[in-house]
């Protein structure tokens, strides 16, 4: 089983080849090829690869397949014995990007 650990924007994911994920948006064309090069540790059929802090060596090329937004998150707040509530929704912008390969040179 082949998969990386990739930081992308302060998050830590694990991807693997074939599979998509739902990530912060990303300000690109849908279709357009994106390299992921913040690798921290690849996993090549029990060979392990640890970066230090990232691995210079490895690229993971994935394709935006589209742009979405996700489920509403309800944030309330609200202050006892003041009769202060607040309810506000929130939908983080997202952007779903499939996995074609990880490539250790």
């Amino acid at each position: 089983m082949k998969y990386a650990i990739v930081e992308i924007s302060g998050r830590q994911f694990w991807i693997e080849t074939g599979k998509y994920y739902d990530l912060n948006r990303i300000p690109t064309e849908l279709g357009k090829e994106i390299t992921l090069n913040r690798v921290l540790l690849v996993n090549n059929d029990g060979e392990l690869l640890i970066g230090k802090p990232y691995l210079e060596s490895v690229r993971v090329k994935g394709k935006i397949l589209e742009h979405l937004r996700s489920r509403k998150t309800i944030v309330y707040k609200m202050r006892p014995k003041k009769k202060t509530r607040k309810k506000q929704g929130h939908r983080q912008d997202l952007t779903r990007v499939l996995i074609e390969e990880i490539n250790i040179n």
